[in-house]
């Protein structure tokens, strides 16, 4: 199963080439990723999840730049890999005009008192497996 969300593109997204600068592409994964585990969760009226976490790795391909900004970016985002303490987080950005990018995020669960990284809960695992995709 796929988490879709959206984005909004500002103008200030664009850059001297006229293109949304390839920065933005993990401002807007962080936008999606705050929607799939805290945001969408308050709305339900449930408790949110994974706030405890830190990036330890990102990559993004770019496929079809974005040459205006004033509207929304559908992101769709799913679990690609499930380890001890970490996970993958995929995503596809697309809006009318088709495939823009896609990027890849590692997520790390981290105790908040020692800083360093724990095993994920039961109750994240269980989050984090109702989007994974093989």
């Amino acid at each position: 199963m796929r988490y879709l969300s959206k984005v909004h593109v500002r103008w200030d997204d664009l850059d001297a080439f006229g293109h949304v600068n390839n920065a933005s592409y993990l401002t807007y994964a962080q936008e999606a990723r705050s929607n799939f585990t805290w945001y969408s969760r308050k709305a339900a009226g449930l408790e949110p999840l994974l706030a405890s976490m830190v990036v330890a790795r990102a990559e993004v391909d770019f496929i079809e730049p974005i040459y205006d900004g004033g509207f929304e970016l559908d992101v769709a985002i799913w679990v690609a890999k499930i380890g001890n303490s970490s996970f993958e987080l995929a995503y596809e950005f697309t809006s009318e005009l088709g495939l823009h990018a896609r990027a890849r995020t590692v997520q790390v669960a981290v105790s908040m008192e020692s800083k360093k990284s724990r095993p994920l809960t039961q109750e994240e695992r269980d989050f984090v497996t109702g989007y994974l995709e093989a």
